[in-house]
């Protein structure tokens, strides 16, 4: 084995191991703390985009290839760690935001509480286990891995409100952390085993009360998935916890959504493909009408809300909603058209609460209810606006302004950035043009079309409503102190976005390649199955 195919448990080991190394380092050395750890996190980048260029070589028919044994077993005996486009993708996210959070944090909000950069490593550990793993049990663990240190982080910062929305988090999380064991536990008693691949096999010889018992156990574990993707209504404590965050938290709990988003497409596909039998299809419908009332309830609650934290909540359940209705439709096409939205969104989305912070700085905490109030009874100061004649606009307020109207284009879905062409994509591969019949589209896809044009809509109305109160009518009209530590990864969020419009045709190239190898489970049976024990090789 070469040290390259090593470098597959790299985005684990190395999170985990600077996570605990920097636990003793004294937290008046802050800052020597946050170095280590966005080296750690540096380098976990670079490893993760050689491994995504490694998985975008491996052939369909590649036996073995991403394959990772830990303690030299074979599956489905030991554990796996599984390499593929899909995961690849999600590692190379995560640790690109994660780099952009730890820039930000840098400046001010690590030193809000203690041990920030360990929890943080801790987290990122846990979310790259969790794309990495080849078996449910370890899915768990790494899940478990990824909560706590999220706990921790969300706690952050202290303040009533923090204590208020994390222990909910905490609880709602320990609920669905049991609904996961109860669902592993059922899958095991009707299967015997726990290794996806094996499952997928297993799955399509599976008949009478075992298949109602895996059936049920998979039912059970998609609720505590859902309940982390936030499907409506199982996400209603998302909004309020994610805007009661630190900045830098909530970019990248940004990701921790898409966790759930991951694991339903990826076990979805793998288990209920066209050969797995009477259980074909099984909880598509699901996927998709709880999908579409995610974005109508998450339309809803962007154009209510009136401050900027809960708007940016409501957008991270229009876009998993999007991307649930999207796996519940299926097919190759649609699904390379959501991860390409699943990218786009995320970045913009962690690139959004890092601005709101920046942006709300210099405001009076109830400066959005009073000009709520102001709106309603009239009473603005019509004539002292009226007396102004052109407006100086500071360079501050300027940068911030133009990306918040670069966050406003890519949430709404406007051209020709990537937001818009995500959605294209997936209503191009929803019509099909290939076939070249429209008529066999059902009403709850048109209808699915209908939300993607409206949750675009509210997020326009909802994001111009706030920039015109913001930065054109400021109540307080003074300007925010901002660091060059702090608007860089924003400026580089926003600047990916766009160069992922730019270079949108190889990207989904990418992407319907990924989508090709998702809907065909043998791809990954064949793979996991046939790899061989170092020494037999």
């Amino acid at each position: 084995m070469s040290w390259a195919q090593h470098l597959i448990i790299l985005p684990i080991l190395l999170p985990l191991m600077t996570g605990a190394a920097i636990i003793p380092i004294d937290e008046r050395r802050r800052m020597i703390k946050g170095v280590i750890g966005f080296c750690s996190t540096a380098v976990v980048f670079a490893g993760s985009v050689y491994l995504l260029r490694c998985a975008s070589d491996f052939g369909v028919n590649a036996p073995g290839a991403g394959i990772y044994l830990l303690g030299n077993w074979p599956a489905p005996f030991g554990i796996v760690l599984v390499l593929d486009r899909l995961s690849a993708l999600m590692l190379v996210l995560t640790s690109f935001l994660a780099l952009a959070a730890q820039v930000f944090a840098m400046a001010r909000w690590h030193s809000a509480g203690s041990h920030f950069h360990s929890l943080f490593q801790l987290m990122l550990a846990g979310l790259n286990g969790a794309f990495l793993t080849g078996d449910l049990f370890n899915l768990f663990v790494f899940f478990e891995m990824m909560l706590a240190a999220s706990y921790g982080l969300l706690l952050h910062g202290s303040g009533q409100l923090r204590v208020k929305a994390g222990l909910h988090y905490i609880a709602i999380n320990l609920v669905a952390s049991s609904l996961f064991l109860i669902g592993v536990s059922l899958i095991y008693g009707a299967t015997g085993t726990l290794n996806m691949a094996d499952l997928a096999m297993r799955i399509t010889g599976l008949s009478g009360e075992s298949r109602m018992l895996m059936e049920a156990g998979v039912a059970v574990l998609g609720v505590a998935f859902l309940v982390k993707a936030g499907m409506w209504p199982l996400g209603f404590w998302l909004p309020s916890t994610y805007s009661a965050a630190t900045p830098p938290v909530a970019a990248i709990f940004a990701i921790l959504t898409k966790v759930g988003v991951y694991v339903l497409l990826r076990l979805s596909l793998l288990f209920f493909s066209s050969e797995a039998g009477n259980s074909t299809g099984f909880g598509q419908a699901v996927l998709l009408y709880g999908g579409m009332l995610t974005i109508a309830f998450g339309a809803i609650g962007v154009l209510a809300s009136q401050a900027m934290g809960r708007l940016a909540g409501y957008c991270v359940l229009v876009s998993s909603g999007t991307l649930l209705a999207a796996i519940g439709i299926g097919g190759v096409d649609v699904i390379g058209g959501a991860l390409l939205y699943l990218v786009s969104s995320t970045i913009t989305i962690c690139a959004f609460f890092l601005l709101i912070e920046l942006v709300e700085r210099a405001r009076d905490a109830g400066a959005d209810v009073l000009a709520v109030t102001m709106e309603a009874y009239g009473d603005t100061d019509e004539d002292e606006v009226e007396k102004q004649e052109g407006v100086a606009v500071p360079g501050t307020v300027a940068v911030l302004g133009l990306c918040f109207c670069v966050c406003a284009v890519l949430l709404a879905g406007l051209p020709p950035l990537s937001g818009f062409l995500a959605k294209f994509a997936i209503l191009h591969g929803l019509f099909d043009p290939e076939s070249g019949d429209a008529s066999q589209i059902s009403g709850a896809q048109w209808t699915y079309v209908a939300l993607l044009i409206l949750s675009g809509l509210a997020a326009m109305i909802a994001m111009n409503r706030i920039g015109v109160r913001t930065f054109w009518n400021s109540i307080e009209g003074t300007i925010p102190r901002v660091y060059l530590i702090e608007i860089t990864p924003v400026l580089i969020l926003l600047a990916a976005c766009v160069f992922l419009s730019i270079q949108a045709g190889p990207a989904m190239h990418f992407m319907d390649a990924t989508a090709k190898y998702l809907v065909e489970p043998q791809n990954y049976t064949g793979r996991v199955m046939s790899a061989l024990q170092i020494g037999r090789e």
